[in-house]
């Protein structure tokens, strides 16, 4: 049997539908330019564009985490949550599109997708 490839795994989704994170009353980001990443045993993930995010409102955070089919993740928190969003910078080749953008942990803040 063979491992998993990232193929097997993962399926990104570029999609125009509106994607706004808050923070309770604070917007972190607004985009219409997201990719949905979908992984095997996770929830989707909205992977959003740095421009269309607040990194004003974030911090980076000293967790850095790997993952063998996305590569290094580093991590950005607020004042109140710790580890709030990541960022594969540097991403493999196969998750190039998710390179430079943040995705949010919807378990913490709000990730609000509109329907078109």
């Amino acid at each position: 049997m063979s491992a998993d490839t990232p193929q097997d795994r993962i399926s990104l989704h570029p999609h125009t539908h509106r994607v706004r994170v808050w923070n309770g009353a604070t917007l972190l980001a607004d985009s219409t330019r997201a990719v949905e990443l979908r992984e095997k045993g996770y929830p989707p993930r909205q992977y959003l564009p740095e421009s269309d995010v607040q990194m004003a409102q974030l911090l980076r955070s000293t967790t850095v985490t790997h993952c063998p089919f996305k590569g290094d993740a580093t991590y950005y928190r607020t004042d109140d949550h710790p580890d709030v969003a990541w960022q594969y910078t540097e991403p493999l080749a196969d998750m190039a599109a998710i390179a430079g953008r943040l995705a949010f942990d919807d378990s913490v803040v709000t990730v609000q997708v509109d329907a078109e």
